[in-house]
């Protein structure tokens, strides 16, 4: 073992945790150094288009891994049907069974019936759990989570203070350190949802925001409907595309941090781009731990022509806005290495001058990029040997460049060999041996034994016992001495270990052939390579037990864990709203709750709603608005609540309950768990950030919750079949559903407004602000999602179509829903005063018995006044098919 590695455990080197979509791309992380691996079953993984993992190739990778001392996590971390509840916990109950270090989980249905069904189950917390504040953490450490996987969106300076705030939970902290970034925050993310019905919950991404959009702006009718539509003139076209996130050079700032693991993205990524990046990583690390910085000066070039769009430090190290994003293009950019400053059109030869010691070779591919539209290029493989011209050099190409042109290499032969001599003849220095104190006993009769230890990092040492059936005989001529037989046990050469201590118990005056020497090492590493696996399985009644256990639970049909429906009640109508003028045309028109959701601005500038009154003032006038007319009041908080936020609302709430408002609504577990804190005697409502997609889930949050909001992709049978599975007891929640407004698709960190004025600056009225105008992306078919940015800065992405099920509102309330919302934020008072009229008088009628025929008419004739004031036409949505599968 290399001073290196001893060192790492006293410097606490962070774990490196490698991606792998394929059995190929596993043995390439585990080659190149990775203490841990992740990847997925054929099912329920985020990856569903990557080539993912048999079961039995998934029990031979954790064979495979644990002899070489690496870890195996497996992603279930996508949202679950309940008729899918069975399948993924017996999946769950495989994967201890076969030894698999931990899951990864999004559903919080499925982490409630792990921890019931096999307890012993290692939990991670996805970062599609959207766990972003400190509360968030203590939530999940309640929920038997033993590490948290933090949104990208944090500082470093953000999750040091989690930590810190944190750590007396043990819960372990990972952050993504190198691959491809997510536009929006993972798990609230619906926009290939909402076009297509690929949802990121459920593993199928399209990835639209990787597609060419153009920014629009406008100004609205009293609906808030566009008008006027203009084209905003950008020379970047891939408006949502991030670049790629490399932290390789901070990452001695994230030794010294509390994190636990650096996490490197790329399960759709070749074995070649893992065993690159893997080995970077892994080399810079042990550097660090060796107290000699950072190794091979050419290791940034490896990870850009490896694959990047471009590099970003990320929001961990402070980027955002044009550091962040790459809008001028989305696909691979490579390493540049020169410009061209000559073209002969005659001989077609450029003159590149090199920007970087570096120039290709044949069997290269190359980029051209043209200097005036960046978004414009080309590329070509190079077939010829470059000519050196001075401090330049010539290249015959296929078609003209222009002068300027940068040049790129995009995928380099000599990085590809590299590549595959790592997977096929790992180094030391990457794949590390697995260091075993030896102690070898034998006794005058010649007979053998060997007692020694394991030592894996991370993990108990394992101790072993092993008597071989050989033994040595009575020397005629030639015994053996002590120094020859520890020359030969202690050869490791084609087993993953090392001797680290070696010590041997020896008479003398014995001898054996040197064949039969070689015979009892390969048995005794042979015992040794199986001890590993073995130490990772729970013992066959704990198997037992786990298995009983899920078909008490999931006895048969799905019609065994119905509970029926609660008994219909009227439908409450519900109304969201982010203006206090919408809370009085809510209220006028007859809105049984108003929840009310204040853009509370972190600084004066353009971003963010109407001027309203400050917080928490604005709060008391909504109050008083609801009191006077009779409607229930919650104070509705933004999906997204850093620690920053809570710190600056939450010291209001104490008063605000005081003054009567005593209900509050929220998106996400941990700003739960911050509001009860502040204030236990509150009454919480969960919106759709939750993610309750089946019973569990819904079981899960009741104690916590009066009322859940449940996801917008269920369809109808799936709603309905969800509510039947909630225990129908006292902690039962209600459930509340969407049924009018453009879905929310996407929130995202970044300010797409800045592109047309500049972010933070100070408002000068009456000069126009964002906030007054109309904005929005339209894609290549002409669909327009309207974009709203709010006072933190962030922007809110919208579906082109809004989202309408009032003439399915009989079916709803005989699903179990008890409350029907209209969401009607970022839209005027106008808008929300004429779509609560029309909910009101269709739950209205959905209470009234009478003719069913003369009531559908009446729902259609409202359902046609909501299209002539809807934005960009209605859909049902996912409420008739359901998502695609």
């Amino acid at each position: 073992m290399t001073q290196a590695r001893s060192d790492a455990a006293s410097r606490r080197i962070p774990e490196l945790l490698a991606p792998a979509g394929s059995p190929e791309a596993f043995r390439a992380a585990v080659a190149a150094g990775a203490d841990a691996i992740y990847l997925s079953g054929k099912r329920f993984g985020a990856r569903k288009y990557a080539s993912n993992f048999s079961d039995e190739e998934i029990e031979e990778a954790i064979r495979y891994a644990h002899i070489h001392d690496v870890r195996v996590y497996v992603t279930v971390n996508t949202l679950v049907h309940d008729r899918e509840l069975p399948g993924v916990i017996e999946y769950l109950v495989r994967l201890w069974s076969i030894g698999i270090d931990a899951v990864l989980v999004q559903d919080t249905g499925v982490a409630m019936l792990a921890r019931r069904i096999v307890p012993d189950l290692v939990l991670h917390a996805s970062t599609q759990m959207t766990i972003h504040n400190a509360d968030g953490v203590r939530w999940a450490a309640g929920q038997g989570f033993s590490r948290v996987v933090l949104a990208r969106e944090l500082s470093i300076e953000e999750v040091s203070r989690i930590a810190e705030e944190t750590k007396d939970t043990g819960v372990g902290l990972e952050v993504f350190a190198h691959g491809a970034l997510c536009y929006g925050y993972s798990g609230q993310c619906l926009l290939s949802s909402v076009i297509g019905g690929r949802s990121g919950n459920r593993g199928m991404c399209a990835q639209p925001c990787r597609k060419p959009y153009a920014l629009v702006t406008g100004s609205t009718d009293e609906f808030g409907r566009p008008v006027r539509v203009r084209e905003v003139p950008l020379a970047e076209h891939y408006l949502l595309s991030p670049k790629d996130l490399c932290t390789w050079r901070h990452l001695p700032e994230l030794v010294q941090s509390p994190v636990a693991a650096l996490k490197i993205e790329g399960r759709m990524k070749s074995p070649e781009y893992v065993a690159i990046v893997v080995s970077t990583y892994r080399q810079a690390l042990d550097a660090i731990a060796a107290g000699t910085g950072k190794e091979s000066p050419d290791a940034l070039s490896g990870l850009l022509l490896a694959f990047n769009r471009g590099f970003t430090d990320g929001y961990l190290f402070g980027d955002h806005a044009d550091n962040i994003m790459g809008r001028e293009d989305c696909g691979h950019r490579g390493l540049p290495i020169g410009t061209v400053t000559r073209f002969d059109r005659r001989r077609s030869v450029a003159t590149i001058r090199g920007d970087v010691p570096v120039i290709p070779v044949p069997g290269d591919g190359l980029l051209f990029t043209s200097p005036a539209k960046p978004g414009e290029s080309w590329g070509m493989a190079l077939n010829t040997k470059p000519s050196p011209d001075g401090d330049s050099y010539t290249m015959a190409l296929p078609r003209p460049v222009p002068v300027g042109a940068r040049l790129s290499i995009t995928s380099s032969r000599d990085l590809e060999a590299k590549a595959h001599r790592i997977v096929a003849k790992p180094s030391a220095e990457l794949l590390r041996p697995v260091p075993v104190d030896l102690h070898i006993a034998i006794g005058p009769d010649g007979g053998i034994s060997a007692e020694g230890t394991i030592l894996r990092r991370g993990r108990p040492p394992l101790p072993f016992i092993f008597h071989p059936g050989i033994r040595l005989e009575p020397a005629r001529s030639h015994p053996l001495t002590t120094s020859q037989l520890e020359v030969q046990l202690k050869k490791t050469g084609g087993t993953p270990f090392v001797i680290r201590q070696f010590s041997l118990d020896y008479p003398g005056k014995l001898f054996a052939p040197l064949a039969i020497l070689n015979a009892l090492r390969r048995d005794l590493f042979r015992y040794i390579e199986e001890l590993p696996a073995g130490a990772s399985l729970p013992d066959p009644e704990s198997v037992e037990h786990a298995t009983a256990a899920l078909r008490r639970y999931f006895p048969g049909s799905p019609e065994a864990q119905d509970t029926g429906s609660p008994a219909r009640s009227p439908l409450r109508l519900a109304v969201y709203t982010d203006t206090l003028d919408g809370v009085r045309e809510a209220a006028r028109a007859g809105a049984d709750v108003i929840c009310y959701e204040p853009d509370i601005p972190s600084g004066t500038h353009r971003c963010g709603s109407r001027p309203h009154e400050p917080f928490p003032a604005c709060m008391i006038t909504a109050r008083e608005i609801a009191r006077t007319s009779g409607t229930r009041l919650i104070w509705k908080l933004p999906r997204i609540t850093h620690d920053t936020y809570l710190d600056t609302v939450l010291p209001a709430l104490p008063d605000l309950y005081a003054r009567g408002i005593t209900e509050c609504m929220t998106d996400n577990h941990g700003t739960a768990s911050a509001l009860i804190r502040a204030c236990p005697a509150i009454t919480l409502s969960g919106s759709i950030g939750l993610n309750i997609f089946n019973h569990a889930a819904a079981q899960n949050a009741g104690p916590a919750y009066a009322l859940l909001t449940l996801s917008p992709e269920l369809s109808q049978d799936e709603i309905r079949n969800l509510i039947r599975g909630i225990p129908a007891d006292d902690r039962r929640p209600a459930c509340a559903l969407i049924v009018q407004g453009p879905v929310e698709a996407m929130i995202t960190e970044d300010c797409i407004s800045r592109l047309l004025l500049a972010c933070r600056e100070p408002v000068r009225e009456p000069r126009e602000t964002i906030s007054e105008m109309f904005t929005g992306i339209r894609d290549e078919t002409g669909h327009i999602f309207p974009i709203r940015p709010d006072g933190q800065c962030r922007t809110r992405i919208s579906n082109a179509s809004e989202l309408c099920l009032i003439d399915y509102l009989p079916d709803i309330r005989a699903a179990g829903i008890s409350e029907v919302a209209v969401d009607a934020r970022g839209r005027p008072p106008a808008y929300v005063k004429e779509m609560t009229q029309i909910y009101r008088s269709a739950v209205d009628l959905t209470g009234t018995g009478g003719n069913t025929g003369t009531r559908t008419q009446q729902l259609a004739a409202l359902k046609e006044r909501i299209k002539s004031i809807a934005l960009g036409g209605i859909t049902a949505g996912h409420f008739i098919r359901g998502l695609r599968e």
